[in-house]
């Protein structure tokens, strides 16, 4: 009998696809109504049930409708997203997906989500200019020399400057072009693609968790719950000390191990099949590191630095991301003197490699898009928001933990979930007397470990750029979930007492 095989990623999204288009069938539909600001004409707009009146934008219009948010929110362009009222939620007629929506739904997710398949498209056709020029089998023969016996610098390093990347501006889906970069330098530092992967994702993932002054996190979810994102900060600061030291730790742990005895890896069985992919058995150390080589790595490494500063202090978003991998490499074409059909085939190449990737991205964006449509997301938030009453302090703290981490599989966009359910949520701080930065924390902690194993994230697009297995990830990670989560457990319900 032949020994089945786990899923691919595709397939596990289409299975959860299929899971949340049945969903749609025995979940009641429901909505609350919206409010949104337009800044043109300087008025809120009030959506409910199909139609739409406009208000004047003013704190009495958000006092009469129970939103306790400071109308300059609104004004400064801090809250650009519609947000939930509290108290609206009306139950609608069932709406439920039928086969042709869930058939329709991945190429809908493709449309929606093209901003960053662009960004994955455009950066797989830089890296494939990169491969082409050497510049990548220079430099890394070169750290590999140069860490000779300290390759576990390379783990902190990395984990550390991807968390701080993850806690100031919520450094995600950029993380996507630092795979096919990255993992072969872990190779030729003798640990294997588990390491790199784990460093980068879980560096990304645990500097969300614990944002400290994300725009897409912390502010837009204090800003949506009524108070200062400075409320809570102290308690956010030692969460990420805290859990990113024992990230760092763990993946170290499992890193020595691997480095003294391969065969102790998780992925040990692929060993030869990642060094090929990633070309690591064809790397010379004899490469020649010239100047040339040198000012193309400074030109590639410029194009994350400009991206990271457009978008943390110059409002860009996935247009100019995408527009700065496009010319970094044509620049690099240049340096290199390659011909400009050589360049079209190496970058169609290189973008190709990643195809298999925006296609998850695009499947995962349809199972939301599924979720939309089928009315089912505010319900589920409705009934979840009524679990908590009368709860003591530390039992509401974590209950509110729990329920962020289930509504991130159906929410798992940071910005989308903090401004439907901060107003609704907040308030529940309310009645059981802790502070609504608790509710913050919860949002971004739940959401944060979820998005360690949550199928409908990063995760599954991650582990199809590495080749890893979702079952496989799952071995290694839950080890570390677990301690992650009982430790937030317990800083949580210190901090509300």
């Amino acid at each position: 009998m032949r020994k089945l095989k786990f899923p691919t990623a595709q397939t596990i999204l289409i299975l959860i696809a299929g899971f949340v288009t049945l969903l749609t069938w025995l979940v009641p539909a429901g909505k609350y109504d919206s409010l949104s600001y337009n800044t043109t004409s300087n008025l809120f707009t009030k959506t409910s049930l199909e139609k739409s009146i406009e208000l004047p934008a003013t704190q009495e219009t958000l006092d009469n409708l129970g939103i306790k948010i400071p109308i300059k929110k609104f004004l400064n362009g801090d809250i650009y997203k519609p947000i939930g009222i509290p108290n609206t939620y009306k139950k609608l007629e069932s709406k439920p997906q039928g086969f042709a929506s869930f058939v329709k739904s991945p190429i809908k997710g493709i449309i929606a989500a093209s901003d960053i398949i662009f960004l994955v498209l455009i950066i797989g056709g830089l890296i494939g200019i990169m491969n082409l020029t050497g510049a990548f089998d220079a430099g890394i023969s070169w750290m590999a020399k140069t860490l000779k016996g300290k390759e576990y610098i390379l783990i902190i390093l990395v984990t550390t400057l991807i968390a701080a990347g993850g806690t100031t501006f919520g450094l995600a889906e950029e993380t996507m072009a630092f795979y096919p970069i990255l993992i072969p330098v872990f190779l030729a530092a003798k640990y294997d693609a588990m390491v790199g992967l784990a460093c980068i994702f879980l560096g990304s993932g645990i500097g969300s968790m614990c944002s400290t002054i994300n725009p897409f996190a912390t502010i837009i979810a204090s800003d949506a719950a009524g108070i200062s994102w400075t409320e809570g900060l102290e308690n956010r600061i030692i969460m990420l000390v805290v859990c990113l030291t024992i990230t760092i730790l763990y993946i170290l742990q499992y890193a020595k191990r691997v480095k003294a005895d391969p065969t102790k890896s998780i992925i040990y069985d692929q060993k030869e099949a990642l060094e090929e992919l990633f070309g690591v058995n064809k790397m010379s150390a004899t490469v020649k590191f010239t100047n040339r080589l040198r000012l193309i790595l400074v030109i590639f490494s410029l194009c994350f630095v400009v991206m990271i500063i457009g978008v943390s202090m110059l409002d860009w978003w996935f247009i100019e991301m995408t527009a700065t991998f496009l010319v970094g490499a044509i620049i690099i074409g240049f340096i290199a003197k390659i011909k400009e059909n050589i360049f079209v085939e190496a970058f169609a190449k290189g973008a190709g490699e990643l195809l298999g990737v925006a296609f998850i991205i695009g499947i995962a964006r349809g199972v939301t898009i599924l979720m939309s449509d089928g009315l089912v997301s505010d319900t589920i938030l409705f009934h979840a928001s009524e679990i908590t009453e009368g709860m003591s302090k530390g039992i509401f703290a974590n209950v509110m933990l729990t329920i962020y981490g289930g509504l991130s599989f159906f929410m798992p966009s940071s910005s989308g979930m903090a401004v439907l359910t901060m107003p609704i949520m907040s308030p529940l701080a309310d009645t059981v007397n802790v502070g609504r930065e608790i509710i913050v924390d919860t949002y971004q902690y739940g959401l944060g470990l979820f998005y360690l194993i949550n199928p409908t994230g990063l995760i599954l697009a991650a582990l199809a750029i590495v080749k890893i297995g979702f079952n496989k990830w799952l071995k290694f990670i839950m080890p570390l979930f677990l301690v992650l989560l009982i430790t937030t457990m317990i800083l949580l319900t210190i901090s509300v007492y």
